[in-house]
Order: C-alpha cells, then structure tokens, then sequence
C-alpha cells in the first residue's frame, strides 16, 4: 500500500511517521483492499487554539472508489485516531455489503 501524507503546519509535519505506522497498523488486515492512502492534517484555525486540528484520510479501491473521512478534534493524536477508526469501519462495511470484492485465494500446497 502507497501512503501518501500531506501537511503544511510544522506540528503536523512532525506526525508524518506516527500517521504511517498508525494507518499501516489500523488497516493491516485490509492493506489488500487499498492501493493507494492519503492522509492529510491541517490546523484549521491556526495557533488559535481549540477544536481546530483536522485529519483527512483518503482510501482509493479498486471497485468501490474513494473513501473519504474527516475528523477534527484538539490534539494530532485524537484527529488521527478518529479519522482511521472511521476510515476502517466504512471499509469493512463497504467490503461485507459486496460493493468489494472477495479477498483473492490462496495458493494451494503443493508438493
């Protein structure tokens, strides 16, 4: 899985590798669903302060298109959270409907 990540506040650029390891973590089981991530974080009012910091994950299927989640909260760490726990649910809710398609088979043993 390709995980592309996108940040112009200084803060947030700090989170890069924690918001690959958590996304790669969260959707390790379905890493066969999603070719292509993105996850991008924004301060949406700046130094202000408040419920400004906002987590943006984009999933590209093959079959069922893009899907798109945004959570804001007050710290990096709970945007993030939230954004890939909702990311997760969407995609194994899409998946269990049908609008995926089926995990490929294994290959047999062979001896």
């Amino acid at each position: 899985m390709q995980v592309l990540f996108e940040s112009r506040d200084p803060q947030g650029a700090q989170w890069r590798e924690v918001a690959v390891r958590r996304l790669r973590f969260v959707l390790r089981r379905l890493a066969w669903l999603v070719p292509r991530a993105r996850v991008q974080l924004s301060d949406v009012n700046g130094p202000r302060g408040g419920v400004d910091k906002q987590c943006r994950v984009e999933l590209k299927t093959a079959s069922a298109g893009t899907v798109v989640v945004t959570a804001m909260a007050r710290d990096w760490h709970a945007a993030l959270d939230t954004a890939l726990a909702r990311s997760a649910r969407t995609l194994v809710r899409a998946w269990r409907r049908g609008h995926l398609p089926q995990r490929p088979p294994r290959a047999a043993f062979e001896r």
